[in-house]
């Protein structure tokens, strides 16, 4: 029945514009599109040029009175900020779309396309699009005139200090600050000898730094101000600011001897432990029972003890027989198995130690481990006296060593690189400060390639001077721990300085 049924054909109706007799689709004012548009005009009264603030040196504008918003060239930001500027003519008519027209970057202009709506005729809606031309004028902002004019003229400093003899925890902190670019505000970074020192030209960006820094790490930190002038007669004062942040001297893979007050309080935990990860908690794991405690901060800093061991005394040794004992376990996310094994020295095969360890998952015979040597070390730390029956293992095995395999790579470029903060060094250490400082990157470079968990806040950039050959392929069938391909970034070239290799380490 629905498909014999007869359908009048339904047509729009049309009418004839009153000026050109064109037909059209009646509106309310009986006139088509292009009468209508000269006729009417709805950009009448809008500006159609304007002048902006533009600092040359930090790339932000003046948003009136006294903000600069800095934004790039083409950017949301600016776009908004642009359109903002037009707010007063804008509440004249309905703003329906907004986009950018490409010019010249070094053409101090930037031109706006506005498509824009109003009421006309009878009521009817007429939509029209025209072209907003700003012309930057470049006049620098006020903290960098200050730089400008003295360099040195800080406000507020932040002074970062580990009280330990290496530096692995500051090359980890160096690619967090730059993956949420925490020190973007900074004026000047100074590597010192145990930190590194930021300079501010403002306190609360000294604070939102400090901030940053406590959520990152177990930090203490304390504050200070030095008053520079004053003037009596508006009762005005400047004070340059001091932030001293010190880092907790706990970090990972250390072996540490809990007080009796903190084992108590973690549920009886260890009291012989190894710190497995640190942020802003301290993640403590017992290597006999598999236990795992967090530390915070302020139960950290309320007894501040230290490490019994720390990485720079881990020995190597050669696995001889690994007997497994338990089934694996999942322990914050990292899976572990208890092994009985038997290990000795790799430069001395005159005693064997038989030892207990979490590691039995990556552990077989004829490989290598770091751990620490208990047998032969000489312990002067008050924690481990406190405790008067307490059975010292000879050996704690903390991970696998892939040294000897690794010396076959030795000189070949990395697949991958990272970025580094502009920071200003200490030249007056000497070169052996300096081939220290590269051993230590070197050693943070395949801390992260062993440790998935360790650079997973991190961001890895693909090193385009890497060039794989196939003897390479063929020879490196090991089991050498790499970075995967698809963990790395292509490395965005944003301005020139960036394209320099003093920017990079390889």
């Amino acid at each position: 029945m629905a498909a014999n049924m007869f359908v009048v054909p339904q047509t729009k109706g049309t009418v004839l514009c009153c000026k050109c007799g064109i037909l059209m689709a009646p509106n309310p004012a009986n006139m088509c599109v292009t009468c209508l548009r000269s006729e009417v005009d709805i950009t009448e009264g809008l500006r159609k040029h304007a002048t902006i603030m533009h600092c040359p040196e930090c790339d932000s504008y003046l948003q009136p009175p006294r903000t600069w918003l800095k934004a790039q060239l083409e950017s949301k930001e600016l776009l908004t900020y642009c359109v903002k500027r037009l707010e007063t003519d804008l509440k004249k008519v309905r703003l329906v779309n907004a986009e950018f027209i490409w010019t010249e970057p070094h053409s101090k202009r930037i031109k706006v396309k506005l498509k824009v709506q109003k009421e006309v005729l009878n009521g009817a809606i007429l939509e029209q699009s025209y072209v907003v031309e700003y012309v930057l004028q470049d006049h620098m902002c006020e903290s960098c005139t200050r730089f400008q004019a003295n360099p040195d003229q800080w406000v507020a400093s932040v002074q970062l200090r580990q009280r330990v003899s290496h530096r692995r925890t500051f090359f980890y902190l160096e690619q967090l600050i730059l993956k949420h670019d925490a020190a973007v505000h900074a004026i000047k970074i100074k590597q010192m000898d145990q930190g590194i020192d930021f300079f501010f030209a403002n306190k609360s960006h000294a604070s939102k730094f400090v901030e940053f820094l406590d959520k990152v790490a177990p930090t203490n930190c304390r504050e200070s101000k030095q008053l520079v002038s004053h003037d009596p007669k508006n009762n005005s004062y400047n004070y340059k600011y001091t932030f001293s942040v010190e880092i907790s001297p706990i970090c990972r893979e250390d072996l540490i001897c809990l007080p009796p007050r903190v084992a108590v309080s973690l549920g009886n935990l260890g009291p012989l432990v190894i710190c497995t990860k640190v942020t802003n908690n301290i993640a403590l794991l017992d290597p006999l029972t598999l236990r795992q405690c967090f530390l915070d901060p302020d139960q950290y800093w309320r007894y501040s003890f230290k490490s019994l061991l720390g990485s720079r005394q881990l020995v190597e040794y050669d696995v001889f027989n690994v007997e497994v004992v338990s089934p694996e376990f999942n322990v914050g996310g990292s899976k572990y198995v208890m092994a009985d094994v038997e290990v000795a020295r790799v430069t001395d095969y005159g005693k064997l130690f038989y030892v207990r360890t979490h590691l039995g998952h990556i552990l077989k015979p004829g490989d290598r481990a770091l751990g620490y040597d208990l047998y032969g070390a000489n312990n002067n730390d008050n924690e481990l006296d406190k405790y008067q029956n307490l059975v010292i293992p000879e050996v704690i095995l903390i991970k696998k060593s892939y040294e000897e395999k690794r010396q076959k790579k030795r000189g070949k470029p990395r697949p991958w690189k990272l970025k580094s903060l502009d920071m200003e060094l200490d030249e007056s250490k000497g070169r052996g400060y300096e081939e220290k400082m590269n051993t230590e990157y070197e050693e943070f470079l395949r801390d992260l390639e062993e440790n998935p968990e360790l650079r997973f806040n991190l961001s890895l950039y693909r090193n385009k001077d890497y060039q794989p050959s196939e003897m390479a392929s063929v020879s490196d069938g090991d089991d050498v721990p790499s970075v995967p391909l698809e963990e790395l970034l292509a490395d965005l070239e944003l301005s020139e300085e960036e394209d320099g290799d003093d920017s990079m380490k390889d």
